[in-house]
């Protein structure tokens, strides 16, 4: 993996972190998720203007990963509802990377090396270990657990779609920006019906969610699918979970969680994991 393409994937890293943290420092969960997602399309949809659309041989992919990314926004919509920030976020985003390399090996024909299976281990171990963490009550949370490992499958399943589509397309950019703007469309429509009255308090109180959070965004996902066609979407997917770090210190340090010993070791088994994936071949 070249400098670029580590700078860009650590700089994504950190605005989807942010953006996470604005979702579940906002009263109105629901009001903040819709605001992030439908204000993605305001980008999405001037580039489309800039960049070619999906290739026809990409639409398999434009489609699973339609179904994905509305997967994961509701389910970490729910998560959030429920969970710990420095809960939530962990277990969906470390839960990523480990089912992304097992579809790269089982269905790919992807060889992994010694180190690189050690760094699975250790991100299964913090993942398990996160889902038996108290939350800042001191109550076990196993439904936000559950739902953030939810989560985690659809991110897992978008990166792959994504990744793959933004190779098959004649730009990745075009083929990023279709898809979320067809996706701001969808969850418009599906918070439409299942919250009414939340795209009109979007358009009312949220109108700097909509700029800032969506262009965060939608930014930080467009550099990761660009550097999905740059680097191995195994690799790139555990470099982003970098944010992880970004995560915790927002949520000790902003929204004030208590970050008990159970979080701190299971997120530095997952970290050592998704270091090891990345550099594993430099260390030993």
């Amino acid at each position: 993996m070249s400098v670029e393409v580590f700078i860009v994937v650590i700089a994504a890293a950190l605005l989807h972190a942010s953006w996470n943290a604005a979702v579940k420092g906002s009263d109105d969960k629901v009001l903040g998720m819709a605001a992030v997602m439908v204000g993605q399309g305001i980008p999405a949809g001037i580039l489309m203007f800039f960049f070619a659309l999906p290739s026809v041989e990409s639409l398999p992919y434009f489609i699973a990963g339609l179904v994905f990314h509305m997967g994961y926004q509701i389910f970490l919509m729910s998560a959030y509802k429920v969970g710990d920030f420095t809960q939530v976020y962990p277990i969906a985003r470390g839960t990523g990377p480990l089912l992304v390399t097992i579809v790269s090996v089982g269905l790919l024909g992807v060889q992994l090396l010694s180190t690189e299976l050690l760094a699975i281990g250790l991100i299964i171990l913090g993942i398990a270990s996160l889902v038996f963490a108290k939350q800042a009550d001191g109550i076990r949370n196993p439904k936000a657990a559950g739902l953030a490992l939810l989560t985690g499958c659809c991110i897992a399943g978008y990166s792959l779609s994504d990744g793959l589509g933004a190779r098959l397309s004649e730009s990745a950019v075009g083929f990023m920006s279709a898809l979320m703007f067809a996706n701001g469309v969808l969850f418009a429509i599906y918070i439409r019906f299942k919250e009414p009255g939340t795209l009109t308090r979007v358009v009312e109180v949220g109108k700097l969610r909509v700029l800032g959070g969506g262009v965060a965004s939608f930014l930080a996902y467009l550099m990761v699918v660009w550097a999905f066609t740059q680097a191995p979407i195994a690799l790139v997917t555990a470099l982003r979970e970098t944010s992880i770090i970004f995560a915790v210190l927002i949520g000790v340090f902003i929204f004030k969680e208590r970050l008990n010993v159970a979080k701190i070791f299971a997120i530095g088994l997952a970290l050592c994991g998704v270091v090891l994936l990345r550099f594993g071949t430099l260390l030993f």
